[in-house]
């Protein structure tokens, strides 16, 4: 590899990401690997300088010096001596301890870290979700409600051990209680987790009669819920170490309720601002006056001036919902229509008919937009 470039090796541009590199070396491991082309010295050969590469731009401090002095810039030892220089596979030495995660994904087995460490193994546990409807009056002025969540939790017999009461768990003969096993693939020794402990270290001979072995349970819980005011349709809240109980004594997870809002009778939301319609009467719109608003609060009184048409929008200010994350409050938006009297009688009837004669005989003068809409329309068909 003395005149071929690192980026050239792996594929990548200079300026790719450390994911994007981390991805290209993934596959080009996987394709060039020995176990997959057996006895293939090029295989081999670009396997080696693939690695190389990867062993340089996998390095924030080497490749830095690689950009900008080439090979020079770096310890000639790092880079001429191809896997020589990298402590052995399963080995993390400086700058290059993301080399047998890698490898560890590649051939199976828990995470890199673990393995090297040995011994019993502590996880978090899982993070539990959990889907709460609530209506729109709960999401403005906020509530606390109560729900029934169903989770694993610790087993009361065996106090999480998993095992039988006055038994307790032995070392694993197939790994010696590390947790990890060595396997042979061609010339590299890959560590993978123990498929006999499960990368625990340890085997229950005599499992909890309760919970089987598993150290936990099946329950409800009964979780008092803060709903706070002004959280909106799809946002989360985040109950820590409400969640799943870790495996071998690790912390909880989370527990994470989705918040889903009714649909409300009379007010449509959006952001922190609502929306809500009102109908008007013909007699109303014409001649103006004062109406009863509904609010999330209580009523407000808004004044419609003459001759209001469909269409009219009354903003009530900080009559919305409030600032989940700031103080104040939203709008509310008022959306006037004309609403059409029905079931008239005949005495309605006859005056709506002079009511209307005498609209027109104004011309104009009384309704401007359809004289207006005529005039266009005549231009049109002329």
């Amino acid at each position: 590899m003395a005149d071929q470039d690192y980026y050239e090796v792996l594929g990548v541009a200079r300026g790719a990401s450390d994911e994007e590199i981390k991805k290209a070396y993934r596959r080009l491991a996987m394709k060039y690997h020995p176990d997959r082309n057996n006895g293939d010295k090029a295989a081999e050969e670009k396997f080696k300088q693939v690695g190389e590469a990867y062993s340089i731009l996998s390095d924030p401090q080497k490749r830095a010096a690689y950009d900008r002095y080439g090979k020079a810039g770096i310890d000639p030892s790092a880079a001429a001596g191809g896997f020589g220089g990298f402590g052995g596979f399963g080995q993390a030495s400086e700058g290059f301890g993301d080399f047998s995660d890698i490898f560890s994904e590649i051939f199976g087995g828990g995470a890199a870290g673990d393995r090297r460490r040995g011994g019993p193994k502590v996880f978090r546990g899982a993070d539990v979700n959990y889907s709460l409807e609530i209506t729109l009056e709960q999401a403005v002025s906020g509530a606390k409600t109560d729900i029934r969540v169903p989770v694993w939790e610790e087993c009361e017999t065996c106090h999480g051990t998993g095992c039988k009461p006055g038994t307790s768990k032995k070392a694993c003969p197939h790994c010696g209680g590390r947790g990890t096993i060595n396997i042979n693939r061609g010339f590299l020794q890959v560590q993978q987790t123990c498929p006999y402990c499960h990368g625990t270290g340890e085997i229950i001979s005599d499992p909890c009669p309760d919970c089987q072995g598993r150290g936990r349970n099946r329950k409800t819980k009964t979780l008092e819920i803060n709903i706070p005011a002004g959280i909106n349709d799809g946002q989360r809240i985040r109950i820590q170490g409400k969640g799943e109980p870790g495996p071998n004594g690790g912390p909880c997870g989370d527990l994470y309720v989705q918040i889903f809002i009714k649909p409300h009778e009379i007010f449509q939301r959006e952001g922190d601002d609502l929306h809500a319609d009102l109908p008007l009467s013909y007699a109303t719109a014409a001649l103006g006056g004062e109406v009863s608003v509904p609010t999330m609060g209580t009523e407000a009184r808004i004044t419609i001036p003459e001759g209001t048409q469909t269409g009219k929008i009354f903003r009530l200010r900080g009559k919305g919902v409030p600032h989940l994350h700031g103080s104040g409050n939203g709008d509310l938006y008022v959306h006037v229509f004309i609403e059409t009297p029905v079931n008239l009688t005949a005495k309605q009837k006859k005056l709506l008919k002079d009511f209307d004669a005498s609209i027109k005989e104004g011309g104009d003068k009384h309704s401007p937009q359809s004289t207006s809409f005529l005039d266009k329309m005549k231009k049109f068909f002329s």
